[in-house]
């Protein structure tokens, strides 16, 4: 399906991070997990960009995308939009999709690799699945961080959601992990691993040694789903 609407919302969700809103059409159905294809207008040139859907499927008035803003040309032309300017979103598309068909599943994600993780997680407490998640998030610093306040309020909505975050370049100030996802971080924060499925979402390098992992912690590529964000 394409569609042209103009940007209803934007969110400043981090210092380099932006969510940008649109009406969603009535017949734009979309499954968690999912991206869409965001086409602008560059002085008379046309240039589209695949992003993840960071909305839910049952957030039926908007559909969200969220960036990093790299300082690359088609970044700056979105940092630059404001509510009424208008994007051509085609979708949706991919296979990294959640519709509550699994018991167990572990999500991985990789700075703004989070964004379809947040669809996932967003539909499984609107909908209120026995579904099991756990979250880790790893990011650089603290400011790197997004979606935590809204995590927060999802897992007190939501008993069977848990997030674990790590990060790599944390202040003095943090107390938490500052280790990249590992086996041996994967084995202590879900013990019951080989039950679950797998998503992994962020940069080409770091989904590519999350995949490494997995197989070498005998988890077969029928039990994984993978997405990998170019342009990060």
């Amino acid at each position: 399906m394409k569609f042209e609407e103009p940007v209803t919302e934007i969110i400043q969700r981090a210092y380099n991070v932006k969510s940008f809103r649109f009406n969603r059409p009535e017949a734009f159905d979309f499954k968690a997990g999912q991206y869409i294809t965001v086409t602008l207008d560059n002085n008379g040139k046309k240039t589209g960009k695949p992003f993840t859907i960071s909305s839910s499927p049952t957030e039926r008035e908007h559909i969200e995308f969220t960036k990093k803003l790299t300082g690359h040309e088609y970044s700056n032309l979105l940092d630059a939009m404001g509510t009424g300017d208008t994007a051509l979103i085609s979708g949706p598309f991919g296979k990294m999709t959640f519709e509550g068909e699994y018991e167990k599943i572990a999500l991985l994600s990789g700075g703004i690799g989070i964004t379809p993780m947040i669809s996932i997680c967003k539909y499984a407490t609107d909908m209120k699945l026995s579904t099991d998640i756990m979250l880790i998030c790893s990011d650089k610093t603290e400011q790197d961080m997004v979606f935590t306040e809204e995590l927060e309020d999802m897992k007190k909505e939501n008993p069977r959601l848990s997030v674990f975050n790590t990060l790599t370049r944390a202040s003095e100030n943090w107390k938490g992990c500052r280790d990249r996802i590992c086996s041996n971080m994967i084995e202590r924060e879900i013990p019951d691993y080989a039950e679950r499925i797998f998503y992994v979402c962020g940069p080409p390098p770091m989904v590519d040694s999350m995949m490494d992992m997995l197989h070498e912690m005998k988890i077969p590529d029928s039990m994984i789903y993978k997405e990998s964000l170019t342009g990060y």
